[in-house]
């Protein structure tokens, strides 16, 4: 069994508890899933690729803990995502955590702009609007399984949202949009940790590690340094930690709670961020 991560020296129990890692068919997604299936979760993983999550259950269950169960989407469209909320809706009726992890660095399948099948930017579509859409849809679950806890997977890499320009269809760069989808997550955890306070669920946000050894560092000639034992402890911790049960619209830099960028903090981006969002993903306010 793979020891746990430090978390102040104590750890809810996670035996039992339903938790839902997107992207965790590889890199950090797939380590916090695995040690989250040895303190006997109940571990719901979601990828594209139905032969690499093969490897995974496989891995799991040769290690002696219970089967993962694998739902398989593609969060870059909107009709992805939703059928996704829809199954595990279907095939559970309580959440005790969602992982929103999945992502595209700034250089996957070159650094060129591209579109999702929604016709929307495709980091913003994958980083942000996938997790932004699948909050709101599995929330009722995550209300039946309270206290219970989102974590959002962002970064230090962060770029002001430009209100006029949101796709960035001018002075495009991976990079830049990489980091505008990383800011738009911060801004929804603060928003949404709002939105349900009181009703039992917690939103937080971390930067794992900087470059750690997954595809998405090395897709962009990156030499990692950072591990994903590193960045999945970070992980961990908020899933898990005793000591951040019921903090709640916070960022935080691996282990340490941190500031993100300015616009973070600003309402009115905020407020200009959630509207626009929820019209992107067809939820009325």
């Amino acid at each position: 069994m793979w020891p746990r991560a430090a978390v102040g020296g104590r750890a809810m129990t996670m035996n039992g508890k339903t938790v839902l890692i997107t992207g965790s068919t590889d890199g950090v997604g797939r380590y916090v899933a695995r040690r989250l299936a040895a303190e006997g979760a109940k571990v719901l993983i979601h990828g594209r690729d139905a032969a690499r999550a093969k490897t995974l259950i496989d891995e799991i269950v040769k290690a002696g803990h219970a089967a993962p169960i694998f739902y398989q989407a593609d969060l870059s469209s909107m009709s992805g995502t939703r059928a996704l909320a829809e199954a595990v809706k279907r095939d559970h009726q309580r959440l005790d955590v969602f992982v929103s992890n999945a992502g595209i660095g700034s250089q996957n399948d070159g650094p060129q702009r591209q579109v999702s099948a929604d016709s929307h930017e495709l980091r913003f579509a994958v980083n942000y609007l996938s997790g932004f859409l699948l909050a709101h849809l599995l929330l009722p679950l995550l209300k039946a399984a309270a206290p219970s806890r989102i974590v959002n997977v962002a970064s230090l890499g962060q770029h002001p949202i430009d209100f006029d320009d949101v796709m960035i269809t001018k002075g495009y760069s991976g990079s830049r949009a990489y980091a505008q989808s990383k800011l738009a997550q911060i801004m929804f955890t603060i928003d949404f940790a709002e939105e349900v306070k009181g009703v039992g669920v917690t939103v937080n946000s971390l930067h794992p590690a900087t470059y750690m050894n997954t595809t998405m560092v090395r897709a962009g000639g990156i030499t990692p340094i950072s591990t994903v034992e590193q960045g999945g402890a970070a992980i961990l911790r908020l899933v898990e930690g005793d000591d951040v049960a019921g903090k709640s619209g916070l960022f935080f830099n691996g282990m340490n709670e941190a500031r993100a960028n300015p616009q973070a903090y600003d309402a009115d981006a905020r407020k200009r961020l959630r509207a626009l969002s929820l019209e992107l993903v067809g939820i009325s306010s």
